[in-house]
């Protein structure tokens, strides 16, 4: 059983993140806003930060398919073991999503699918999400992974950041920076609009953060 820990420990978290995240959105959506951006964005970092330390010592906590791409090319996870935190995460995801679906089955916001605003095109939210997911990889990589960061803080740190991408981007984009995020609740609400946006702009912005903290910032290649 213990070699199935880190894909049960992605699926939970993901589980959570994706639950309590668009969960947020469709009770902000449901009560005429009454959480808020602030609020949403509070739920969204919140979980994360809490799910970070709950699981960072099982599986290392990537609950985004857009970070274990970013680890993947940083060579921190073999192909196969990526392959299998990327399908923990999406499943943990849908069961997220058909479970909010569940207690929703009106709907509200197509239950949490992170979409454009107005005036946002596909280029421009590609690029926003690129630019925020590169924040929370770059922060991972600096505070997880890096042996010279402080110990302990990692899971806050990532969690402000999440809340931070929110607030500036929850109303252009949704501000999902993770691939399972939006994914999870187009499959049970059945809305797919703009949904390669939180594929490409993520993955984009993460495998850029990774190659920037491996060849600015890490001293590893230095040991070597």
């Amino acid at each position: 059983m213990k070699e199935f820990q880190p894909y049960i420990a992605e699926f939970i978290a993901t589980f959570a993140l994706v639950f309590i995240g668009a969960g947020a959105v469709i009770i902000n959506a449901a009560t005429q806003g009454a959480l808020g951006l602030v609020g949403v964005a509070l739920a969204h970092g919140l979980v994360l930060m809490s799910m970070i330390y709950a699981t960072g010592h099982i599986s290392g906590a990537h609950v985004n398919p857009a970070v274990t791409v970013a680890m993947w090319v940083n060579r921190k996870i073999e192909t196969k073991k990526a392959a299998l935190y990327i399908a923990s995460q999406l499943l943990g995801a849908c069961a997220a999503g058909f479970f909010l679906l569940g207690l929703f089955p009106a709907g509200p916001a197509h239950l949490g699918v992170p979409d454009l605003g107005g005036g946002i095109d596909s280029f421009r939210g590609i690029a926003i999400e690129a630019v925020m997911t590169f924040f929370l990889v770059f922060t991972i990589f600096s505070v997880a992974v890096d042996k010279r960061a402080p110990a302990g803080v990692y899971g806050g740190a990532i969690g402000l950041v999440l809340t931070f991408d929110i607030l500036f981007g929850g109303a252009l984009t949704g501000g999902a920076m993770n691939p399972a995020r939006a994914f999870g609740p187009a499959l049970a609400s059945g809305y797919w609009t703009n949904q390669l946006v939180y594929w490409i702009g993520p993955l984009l912005g993460a495998v850029v953060a990774a190659l920037v903290w491996k060849y600015a910032l890490s001293n590893e290649n230095k040991k070597r």
